[in-house]
């Protein structure tokens, strides 16, 4: 089923200002219309989320290795807390340890992907997440 939204609202959690460039770059030529917000550490993704003015993103991208807060810690933050429950979250990260994507999928993620090193590879996968994300799921209310 297609999803419905006019807009995909996207919070992009990531503290390599080259890996943001990129991101923003594959996302701008996105399948679906979408609003990038950027925070870059754990803590601001967590103050963006539970404050007043902000409106909840229909998507996540999340790195793992972030400052003040890991992803780790933030998606934990955000399984216990109602309000953020449902929000997708996609880990994007450096890591390709077992480990961190069993605790990622243990604290509730709905994919991990590692980030690739080649330039043309990472575009790639971000494209995957606007074939899968924006063009194909169903996100919740």
């Amino acid at each position: 089923m297609k999803h419905t939204v006019e807009l995909m609202r996207i919070l992009l959690v990531e503290d390599s200002l080259a890996d943001v460039e990129l991101t923003l770059d594959a996302l701008a030529g996105a399948k679906v219309a979408n609003e990038v917000t950027v925070v870059r550490d754990g803590a601001a993704a967590i103050e963006h989320l539970t404050g007043a003015d902000s409106s909840r993103p229909d998507l996540m991208i999340l790195d793992l290795n972030l400052p003040r807060m890991s992803g780790h810690e933030v998606l934990a933050r955000m399984r216990a807390d109602a309000s953020m429950r449902r929000i997708p979250v996609a880990v994007l990260t450096t890591s390709s340890a077992e480990a961190d994507v069993a605790k990622t999928y243990d604290l509730g993620a709905n994919c991990f992907l590692t980030k690739p090193v080649d330039i043309d590879q990472f575009i790639e996968v971000v494209h995957s997440i606007d074939d899968f994300w924006l063009g194909l799921v169903r996100l919740p209310p």
